[in-house]
């Protein structure tokens, strides 16, 4: 199993079911930590989208009220290897764990407002592409090009793929 990826980098991956129990374990761990000012925590992006490739890095979203009650765990977070990086993303917080020597990436945790937009967004579109195959695989050959073309540029990668989210997103 591959997990993880090099900053910048995109390299697709076929699924694997170790990205689900993965997931399962840090929602754990996030929730043992967070406790009651979590409102709840999902799996989200392409590794819980079973019939596409994805780049090895397990997304989570964790819905919230209080960004500042989460900002409180940081030293917490942090011996559990959890890093936070900042709120670059409107509406969002973000925390990565990985090889911080090797900057290696293996989680992205997305902290967002529950029941906001973003949340709403990341759970519709893993719903709606867990639903529909044929969307899914469209997606995922869009990803195939642009991982071609931008393979050291995730920014460029990420950029491309956001007309065809915008789209799902606005058709249902």
């Amino acid at each position: 199993m591959t997990l993880g990826l090099k900053r910048g980098t995109v390299q697709l991956e076929p699924h694997d079911k170790q990205w689900d129990e993965i997931a399962v374990q840090t929602i754990k761990t996030l929730k043992a930590i967070l406790g009651d000012d979590v409102i709840d925590i999902q799996h989200i992006g392409s590794t819980a989208i079973p019939a596409i490739k994805a780049k090895p890095i397990i997304d989570i979203a964790v819905g919230v009220t209080d960004f500042d009650r989460i900002i409180s765990y940081n030293e917490q977070l942090q011996k559990e290897g959890i890093f936070y990086r900042g709120s670059d993303v409107e509406h969002q917080l973000l925390y990565v764990m990985g090889d911080e020597e090797s900057d290696t990436r293996t989680h992205h945790i997305h902290i967002v407002k529950w029941n906001g937009i973003e949340w709403k967004n990341y759970i519709h579109f893993r719903d709606y592409l867990n639903a529909n195959e044929n969307v899914a695989l469209c997606y995922q050959k869009l990803k195939e090009e642009l991982e071609n073309k931008y393979a050291d540029d995730r920014v460029a990668y990420t950029n491309g793929k956001q007309d065809m989210i915008d789209t799902i997103l606005n058709d249902q």
